[in-house]
């Protein structure tokens, strides 16, 4: 029987399944603030990182796992394994993905680098799709198949929390960023085929959740998908009052709530709310 191993990185959202899986292995990404570096989830928090943003003199910075440390991985694995499964942040979003297919030429083993297009938790609901799908006998090129199928339903809409530093760090045009805070504009963001991308301009933070909660209700009374994902930067209880109020309306759907992390939350802000699911994902 094949072995495999399965690799993601560190924006990748590990609940107690993924975190205790014997077969899965994540990769940092680095976090740079004043010309420090940090290892994400290693040696920064996202408490931490939130309490250093307040009184950094230059915009943080994050930069994606460098080819040798994929590589290192990869040789390391390949003692025990006999192929990679490797499944990581959206190649329009971080450089990560590249790293992985440069690292894969240079190995003996088989790697299939898999772009996810998203993040954080739908990013670990692929994972776990992909691992369900080789235990019931599929084939690698048959579940990555499957995967970008049900990658191309996927919706996300975030309500970002600091419009600053999405600017600061390049992620967001001056024009966009002087309308978000001159008028109380909040820009529904959504991601587009791995991309940020402005889906509508709302007046106020209320009316922008009314309007990302009709976006919801609408493909799922088209969809019935099973699975949500909250994502928030720092207060999980922006994210659990959102919860109560989905669960008691979509009684049959699974409602996760996870923290997005210190990477992405360098670019977002603490006060970042957003949601998830696949429409595919059955």
């Amino acid at each position: 029987m094949v072995k495999i191993a399965w690799v993601t990185d560190s924006t990748a959202y590990l609940d107690d399944e993924l975190s205790n899986h014997p077969d899965l292995y994540t990769i940092p990404l680095t976090v740079v603030l004043d010309g420090e570096e940090y290892l994400d989830g290693i040696d920064l928090t996202p408490k931490e990182l939130f309490g250093r943003l307040k009184e950094l003199k230059n915009p943080p910075l994050t930069s994606q796992p460098s080819v040798g440390s994929f590589q290192s991985l990869y040789e390391q694995l390949s003692k025990e394994y006999d192929q990679i499964v490797t499944i990581l942040i959206s190649g329009k979003l971080s450089g990560t993905v590249s790293s992985s297919k440069q690292a894969a030429a240079l190995v003996d083993i088989p790697v299939t680098t898999f772009d996810s297009n998203i993040l954080t938790f739908p990013m670990s609901a692929l994972i776990k799709k992909g691992m369900e799908l080789v235990k019931d006998g599929k084939s690698i090129e048959s579940m990555v198949e499957q995967l970008e199928k049900i990658r191309e339903t996927c919706e996300t809409y975030v309500l970002v929390g600091s419009l600053e530093q999405l600017h600061r760090g390049g992620r967001m045009t001056g024009l966009q960023f002087f309308l978000g805070s001159m008028l109380n504009v909040k820009p529904i963001i959504s991601i587009e085929d791995g991309a940020l991308s402005v889906k509508e301009k709302v007046r106020g933070e209320k009316k922008a959740k009314e309007k990302i909660l009709d976006y919801f209700r609408m493909s799922y009374e088209q969809n019935r998908f099973k699975e949500v994902y909250l994502l928030y930067g720092l207060h999980e209880e922006q994210a659990k009052a959102w919860q109560i109020e989905l669960q008691e309306k979509y009684p049959d759907v699974k409602i996760f709530s996870c923290p997005l992390g210190a990477v992405i939350g360098v670019h977002a802000g603490e006060n970042t709310l957003g949601i998830s699911w696949f429409n595919g994902l059955k």
